[in-house]
């Protein structure tokens, strides 16, 4: 087998919804291997048909715990020749206080700083140092999910869960100089409004000031993860892209 032909693995946190679950839809179709993590155990009635062998529940929230997943990652890829095309870090928490109230930066309790930072922010640093190894083998992708909300004020988004995706997309421009040498790229996808079953009440209201005067889809975001973690995106790296239907200009 020739390393065009080769079958591609993506490692992929959160995929158990929305934005998550459609990556795992899209990269399936395109026949690659897709390693889910996430804190549920596989679902049984899940239409993807994988299966419980490619997926690893891991609490990110637990430093001990992603340290076990990156070793049981590394474990499973000893069959693809200890090689890994792609890691999405996907997964991130977004605490809201009392009736789903918006948590500020005055209100925000500090163990919830640390949790939200722990899964949003270290945990995506943690995997991708733990698998550092396995994407140089591949000339692999990483791709970190950010937010619109890390450049600017949200009235739904807390203040822990908007700095964490500031901090995120500051460390993909990092990592893109120091993981460029090994020939992995690092780039990060900033999604805005998407409809996901967990959208916050009013959302609907934001639609007039986004040009395209809709919600993204989380099949639009899927397509924007796999073109980076393609071979068409083969000179990107340290970009965040937009998803946003314009809102952000």
């Amino acid at each position: 087998m020739t390393e065009s032909d080769e079958r591609k693995t993506l490692v992929l946190t959160g995929a158990s919804r929305g934005i998550g679950h459609a990556t795992v839809k899209r990269f399936s179709r395109e026949g690659w291997r897709v390693i889910t993590c996430s804190r549920q155990d596989f679902s049984e009635n899940c239409p993807w048909p994988a299966g419980p062998e490619d997926h690893i529940r891991v609490d990110l929230s637990d430093a001990e715990d992603v340290g076990y997943a990156v070793s049981e990652i590394r474990r499973r890829l000893e069959a693809n020749g200890s090689r890994l095309h792609a890691l999405v870090n996907n997964a991130a928490i977004s605490p809201k206080g009392n009736g789903g109230s918006r948590l500020d930066s005055i209100q925000t309790p500090m163990h919830i700083w640390r949790d939200v930072f722990q899964v949003n922010f270290f945990a995506p640093i943690i995997l991708a140092r733990g698998l550092f190894k396995e994407l140089s083998s591949a000339k692999g992708s990483i791709v970190n999910v950010t937010s619109i909300v890390g450049s600017r004020v949200h009235p739904f988004a807390g203040t822990a869960y908007a700095t964490s995706k500031a901090a995120l997309n500051s460390l993909t421009r990092e990592m893109a100089a120091d993981f460029g040498p090994a020939g992995i790229r690092v780039n990060a996808i900033a999604p805005g409004e998407i409809e996901t079953a967990i959208l916050s009440p009013g959302t609907e209201k934001m639609i007039e000031d986004i040009p395209l005067r809709r919600l993204g889809q989380t099949a639009e975001v899927a397509d924007v993860i796999y073109f980076l973690c393609s071979n068409q995106s083969s000179y990107v790296t340290g970009s965040e892209l937009h998803i946003n239907g314009g809102q952000h200009v």
